[in-house]
């Protein structure tokens, strides 16, 4: 018999060290957010399966948990990803004429690990924009991105940007069964050529040489030039790399300290996106820490489809690469029932100060906490001083 102490696979507690970044994190995150005028929502962890699934493809339906609910018989699901949330608040709910700016940050759960090493349990933020359809609501959310990560004390971020048009222009024309078109997507992903080319194999001729193109599409500015010369002239990609072109100019001037290019290959979520799509790498990660972009169609299902881009981020995941942030400094005061001493811890709490109190019995502080003053009496009053070595030790 298992052990009761156990977590499933994937899972894990948050200790009090883990849990004081994470928390510092999500603060200065929202905070960043509502700066840049994003309002923050809290949408409940379960929903209608329907709901949690509209407009997200195939692999969310596989990531999201699924349970009867016992009040109405329905399917509900745990969700995976906040994001279809967030557009049914703004077409339901909210039900704005002009733009909507959202913001979250809570759990999410997956049936399914994205990686060997990743937690099921995501803490994920994100920002979405509603209700506009111009470059200008990519670049907001886009310097919203890195100026998050800036504020969470990652150096020197790389930029990737790409475009689902792009694909969606070389295979213009082309009937398809909508699963090759989806594997056609993976493989591009991948960078796998073998596994590209027979799929493509059965496509004419321009389209199969566009595809095996693409693979080779990644890298600085010239990656456009490239582009433009090789992929066939369709008025599609001609409007996608000028945005790419537009927005990667923009985030040079706003970031300089940033490495910006382009991957036309990149294609997850290819059924999903609808324009733009972005990543955000701290330098020298392989995997990006904010994924984003474009995907007007997803709020269709609850009766709006609105333009909308946005991006989010696992907080867990980003503590990796986040600064240090330090122990809280506390106050140690020992216990007593005497109303003068009482008195001034609860003045000190009030003032904002971190007081622990020394309990009958208590051999020692424990809690992650540097202790650099003390509560001592001196001629019949509490006063503050600098801790003692024993009393300012930190754990």
């Amino acid at each position: 018999m298992p052990s009761a102490w156990l977590l499933p696979e994937h899972l894990s507690d948050v200790l009090p060290a883990q849990a004081r970044v994470l928390e510092s994190l999500r603060r200065g995150l929202l905070d960043r957010a509502v700066r840049y005028g994003y309002e923050l929502v809290v949408p409940p962890l379960i929903e209608h399966v329907e709901s949690l699934l509209s407009g997200t493809g195939h692999e969310l339906d596989l990531r999201t948990f699924k349970l009867v609910d016992q009040l109405s018989g329905r399917t509900l699901g745990v969700r995976a990803d906040t994001t279809p949330q967030a557009a049914r608040i703004d077409a339901h709910l909210l039900n704005r004429d002009g733009v909507t700016r959202l913001c979250y940050c809570g759990p999410v759960l997956h049936a399914r690990p994205s990686g060997g090493l990743t937690t099921r349990e995501p803490l994920q933020f994100g920002a979405e924009l509603f209700g506009h359809a111009g470059l200008e609501a990519e670049l907001e959310v886009l310097e919203l991105a890195v100026d998050s990560l800036a504020a969470a004390g990652v150096p020197g971020p790389v930029i990737d940007l790409a475009d689902a048009r792009v694909l969606r222009a070389v295979l213009s024309g082309v009937v398809a069964d909508p699963s090759r078109l989806q594997d056609i997507a993976a493989a591009l992903a991948e960078k796998d050529a073998a596994s590209l080319a027979s799929l493509a194999a059965p496509l004419p001729g321009p389209v199969r040489e566009g595809l095996v193109a693409l693979t080779r599409l990644y890298g600085g500015c010239e990656v456009l030039g490239e582009a433009r010369a090789c992929l066939p002239p369709r008025p599609l990609l001609h409007e996608a790399l000028g945005e790419l072109e537009w927005l990667s100019r923009h985030l040079r001037v706003a970031f300089p300290e940033a490495e910006v290019g382009f991957d036309l290959a990149e294609t997850r979520g290819y059924a999903y996106y609808s324009g733009v799509r972005f990543a955000v790498y701290a330098a020298g990660a392989s995997d990006a820490l904010v994924r984003g972009g474009r995907y007007d169609e997803v709020g269709a299902v609850f009766g709006r489809a609105r333009p909308a881009v946005g991006f989010s981020l696992d907080v867990k995941a980003l503590a990796a690469s986040a600064a240090d942030v330090s122990a809280p400094a506390a106050i140690r005061a020992p216990w007593s029932e005497a109303p003068e001493l009482r008195a001034a811890v609860r003045r000190l709490r009030d003032a904002g100060e971190t007081v622990v109190t020394a309990l009958p019995g208590d051999p020692g502080p424990e809690a992650s906490h540097v202790f650099d003053r003390e509560l001592v009496e001196v001629a019949g009053r509490w006063v503050l001083q600098a801790a003692r070595a024993g009393a300012a030790a930190s754990h």
